[in-house]
């Protein structure tokens, strides 16, 4: 609705509720940094996610700035380029359980494979030694529960939570296996002190301390869950999307093969190659830009104001669409097609500064952007110089909208190896 309106502001029938859909970057840029006190992270739709996420992050007030404040600095470039050789390590030790997939042929899930190692990638970031692999692997299916069982609430907000709707048995089941995976590791990493360990949840021990002295157990939970949630998410959701883009541009996949064959070779990949990897980056960009994993960003507004030209009241949701505004043709030439060249240093054109915004913007800028990038090139990289790809279940795939967009359908992925496996003759 929002395409076909060219960025104009149109206001919603869901029912008796009615928000506000924005999606020209103007209107974007006045809600999410020119007045962005004015549209807060509150309302019917944060709501369902405040049963998971707490106060932290995602939060307003002095919530959001306390951890804010602590978390941006584990997540600056320099932050981020000290975890990359840790990050291309656990990534490459995550190879070796494709082998077997490789080696009969056996189709796998795509979307769980980038949940998969995309979780080992995010926790080493978070928790270094604190927690096991098999603990680890406990997180990601229960993420990605909540962020699809929240869907029926996020449709239905003005629903009262004393009726239970689809989704919520579930959801709320998950969040308590979340905690029950991510309290007993900072409980233990309290009991054993400070190691001066520079991952997250050692950093958040040190500054997270409650009145009488000790940690603030589920502050740094609420912390860890926000930043996982974040992290992980945006990565998983948008190389899940990169399977059926492959496969639908068999051109850009030959060209893709061609560039980490030369750059990276028969591996390992090193955080180092990253640099090197300019259309890999382009890709990357293309499908954040088509397949936004942030679909769309609620805001509820404080006082009366106007966005182009229409009066909004108090107390009104606005929706801000990362997915309507990478759509619109004013901003993107030819922009339903998928185009890595856009990207290019060549062709790139100057553009409005909030007509990209995967990752949010303003001072709500999502903190993992600098993580995905390093993160996501080295994902992709291990992978593909590895193995050729083919999709076999080809078909057309569904956008499900919920916490993050993810396609409705599996995508069946065959790993077809380039040279010899470790262990064949």
């Amino acid at each position: 609705m929002g395409v076909e309106a060219g960025g104009e502001v149109v206001r919603l029938d869901i029912g008796p509720f009615r928000p506000y859909l924005i999606s020209h970057p103007d209107h974007v840029q006045q809600v999410l940094k020119t007045d962005w006190s004015n549209f807060v992270r509150e309302g019917m739709f944060w709501r369902p996610l405040g049963r998971l996420l707490g106060h932290s992050v995602f939060s307003e007030g002095d919530a959001w700035e306390s951890s804010r404040k602590i978390l941006k600095p584990l997540f600056t470039a320099r932050y981020i380029t000290q975890l990359g050789e840790a990050l291309a390590d656990t990534i490459a030790d995550s190879m070796g359980d494709l082998d077997e997939h490789a080696r009969t042929g056996q189709p796998i899930d795509g979307g769980h494979l980038m949940t998969t190692i995309t979780n080992q990638a995010v926790v080493k970031v978070l928790f270094g030694g604190h927690i096991s692999r098999e603990t680890a692997e406990r997180l990601a299916p229960e993420f990605a529960t909540c962020a699809t069982s929240i869907h029926f609430r996020m449709l239905l907000p003005f629903a009262p939570y004393s009726i239970r709707v689809p989704g919520d048995r579930p959801f709320l089941a998950s969040v308590q296996k979340i905690d029950d995976v991510v309290r007993p590791v900072i409980e233990r990493a309290a009991r054993d002190g400070d190691t001066g360990a520079t991952e997250v949840v050692s950093a958040l021990l040190r500054a997270r301390v409650a009145e009488d002295g000790e940690p603030d157990i589920r502050q740094i939970r609420d912390d860890l869950v926000n930043v996982y949630g974040a992290a992980s998410e945006t990565t998983a959701m948008s190389l899940t999307w990169l399977w059926t883009v492959l496969h639908e541009h068999p051109e850009v996949d030959d060209r893709l093969h061609e560039e980490i064959d030369t750059v990276v070779g028969a591996g390992p990949v090193r955080a180092s190659h990253v640099a090197e990897l300019s259309y890999l980056r382009m890709v990357l960009e293309e499908v954040l830009r088509l397949h936004p994993p942030s679909w769309i960003i609620p805001r509820q507004v404080v006082a009366d104001t106007e966005i182009g030209g229409v009066t909004i009241k108090a107390g009104s949701q606005v929706l801000v669409s990362p997915y309507t505004t990478h759509r619109l043709a004013e901003f993107w030439d030819r922009p339903l097609e998928f185009d890595p060249e856009r990207w290019s240093p060549d062709h790139h054109q100057r553009r409005h500064p909030f007509a990209f915004i995967p990752f949010g913007g303003g001072p709500h800028v999502c903190l993992g952007r600098r993580l995905y990038y390093l993160e996501a090139p080295l994902v992709i990289a291990t992978i593909l110089s590895r193995y050729r790809q083919e999709l076999t279940n080809p078909q057309r795939f569904t956008p499900l909208p919920g916490a993050s967009m993810r396609p409705k359908e599996k995508i069946m992925v065959r790993l077809v190896p380039k040279r010899p496996l470790r262990g064949d003759a």
